[in-house]
């Protein structure tokens, strides 16, 4: 009877060893470095491009001032997908030119490389883990339209964490110091309005944009540390196009070497395997009447607790009018808390 049993185990271990390898072996391709000419490489350069060209067309006073806005805002859209995969070590294959384009996206951006990486890879080691997973707190501590600012969050957590290695910290100052840099020369030499209007502006615009498409709609409702449910794959051509395959943000996840151009046809591929283990595979914000209300409470306040009868927001209750508001308003904290499931079973 003993040997029964191992003999079902050992086929049970075998089987999935070989599914494994078979899937391995479909997305290979996808997971190989990529070309040392490739789409990123064509988004870094491009970057670079579109900001000396604004930055020319200011001095020049030809185009009008929202054209100069997009164009900045398209340059640094580009770049946010040039560090991604440049964290990941999948902007190019030369791992030099790698960390160049690397640095070279956080400073058109104003951020640092080390602190993106170090900070990225947590996120992907906890994904909507509320201590550990710092976009959570980015996702889930504030209205949905005010997440941008809170990206500042990673900065602190970088340090309270002590994530740095090597010479990081070393390029963290140099960054930083850049960043200061450019700022007292426009202030020294009066072009501050070129930076406020294609610098810190667009910025902005770039990092609500970062943070809705990298951050919150891949990973609401936030639930799940399943790595097949973590985050959502939302098809689309069109979002594909505009958001640089963001919108299969569970493909990278699950294969995090695959550079962006690839999501779509690495999701074509492993679509029937995503099929057989429940990913999540719509948006998932109207699919029901919970899901709508959901997404209304995170545009309006965002703030979520992570223990029902804890919560942060609680207090306020005091100080409502009534005893109908104050349930009223329990219940909507209740109904709106993020308990995630710590299930991380494969």
């Amino acid at each position: 009877m003993t040997k029964g049993l191992s003999r079902k185990k050992s086929t049970e271990v075998s089987s999935a060893l070989h599914s494994i390898a078979y899937w391995q072996k479909v997305l290979q391709k996808y997971l190989d470095p990529p070309p040392a000419w490739n789409p990123t490489v064509a988004l870094f350069i491009g970057g670079y491009c579109l900001a000396g060209l604004t930055i020319w067309q200011w001095y020049q006073g030809v185009w009008p001032l929202p054209v100069l806005v997009g164009l900045a805002f398209l340059s640094l859209h580009m770049e946010g997908t040039v560090i991604h995969d440049a964290c990941h070590k999948a902007a190019h294959p030369n791992q030099w030119i790698n960390q160049a384009m690397g640095h070279g996206a956080a400073i058109l951006l104003g951020f640092s490389f080390p602190v993106f990486t170090r900070v990225h890879l947590q996120h992907h080691s906890h994904v909507n883990d509320p201590k550990n997973d710092p976009d959570h707190i980015v996702s889930t501590f504030g209205p949905v339209w005010l997440i941008a600012p809170r990206f500042f969050y990673h900065e602190y957590f970088f340090f309270n964490r002590r994530l740095w290695r090597k010479f990081e910290l070393l390029q963290w100052g140099i960054e930083r110091g850049l960043f200061i840099a450019i700022i007292i020369a426009g202030i020294k030499y009066n072009f501050m309005n070129v930076i406020y209007n294609l610098w810190f502006g667009p910025a902005l615009m770039v990092g609500v944009t970062l943070g809705i498409f990298f951050d919150y709609l891949p990973h609401r409702p936030f639930l799940s540390r399943n790595r097949w449910t973590n985050a959502r794959v939302y098809p689309s051509r069109l979002m594909n196009l505009l958001i640089m395959g963001q919108n299969y943000h569970l493909v990278h996840h699950l294969w995090p070497s695959i550079p962006w151009f690839e999501y779509q046809p690495a999701y074509q591929a492993a679509k029937p395997l995503l099929d057989a283990k429940g990913s999540p595979q719509r948006m998932g914000i109207f699919e029901s009447r919970s899901d709508s209300l959901n997404f209304l409470y995170d545009v309006l306040i965002g703030i979520r607790s992570h223990k029902k009868r804890r919560s942060k927001m609680r207090p306020i209750a005091k100080f409502l009018p009534t005893i109908r508001l104050k349930r009223q308003w329990i219940g909507l904290l209740h109904r709106t808390a993020v308990i995630p499931n710590y299930s991380r079973k494969p």
